[in-house]
């Protein structure tokens, strides 16, 4: 069931996007707000506390700022479309395969914490559907085609899952919990931080947006 809700958030928000063909991404920023904040708060309320219990804070530390300075390098082939903000030239027809890597990697890692933390699923799921809505609205009104489209978002979609089947079933990984977790807590961190702070104009906070933020941060930690 957790494969199938992983693959059916993407296949689902791409669905959506082919049949209302929304032309403008900023119709999302509210619930890529929320996403963010939700997914943000959940790293914190269950995963920090986890890691920092089984080894020392420095150890731990170093990985959470590996976490973070990776997925910087990874943004510098993906153009940021980990947290909604595609930067891509959308009059060209070739296949983005940088951006195709950085996302796969990026996705593989979020699997990973899982298997031992359900919860962290539902923070997952909640990001992937704004991410896979803007996605799929920049590919579909590209020039890129619609079957290398298709293609793109069935293996974004099994990524995740993989990363959690891999996780549960390579046995060597286990050793590795605490270095494999930190790392990833530090992904969501910048990931969750810039969809915080990138999402509104001129990075200013409204009222509605601060009521999503709120909203996110208390979902997360009645969970």
């Amino acid at each position: 069931m957790t494969y199938l809700l992983l693959i059916l958030s993407v296949l689902l928000s791409f669905g959506f996007v082919f049949v209302s063909k929304p032309k403008n991404k900023n119709h999302f920023k509210l619930l890529l707000a929320f996403s963010g904040a939700f997914l943000l708060a959940l790293t914190i309320f269950e995963l920090l506390p986890e890691v920092y219990k089984q080894s020392d804070a420095k150890t731990v530390g170093l990985f959470i700022m590996s976490g973070i300075l990776l997925q910087v390098f990874l943004e510098f082939f993906s153009k940021g479309a980990e947290h909604g903000h595609v930067h891509l030239d959308s009059e060209k027809s070739s296949f983005p395969w940088l951006v195709f890597a950085s996302l796969c990697i990026h996705s593989l890692l979020e699997g990973f914490p899982i298997e031992h933390d359900n919860n962290i699923l539902y923070g997952i799921l909640i990001h992937k559907v704004p991410i896979a809505i803007i996605l799929s609205i920049f590919l579909l009104n590209s020039r890129i085609k619609l079957s290398h489209t298709i293609l793109f978002i069935l293996l974004f979609s099994v990524m995740t899952p993989l990363g959690t089947y891999i996780a549960a079933n390579l046995n060597i990984l286990a050793d590795y919990y605490v270095p494999i977790t930190a790392l990833v807590i530090g992904v969501f961190l910048h990931i969750s931080t810039v969809i915080l702070f990138e999402s509104s104009e001129g990075h200013t906070f409204n009222a509605r947006k601060l009521a999503v933020i709120v909203l996110g941060i208390a979902t997360a930690y009645l969970l």
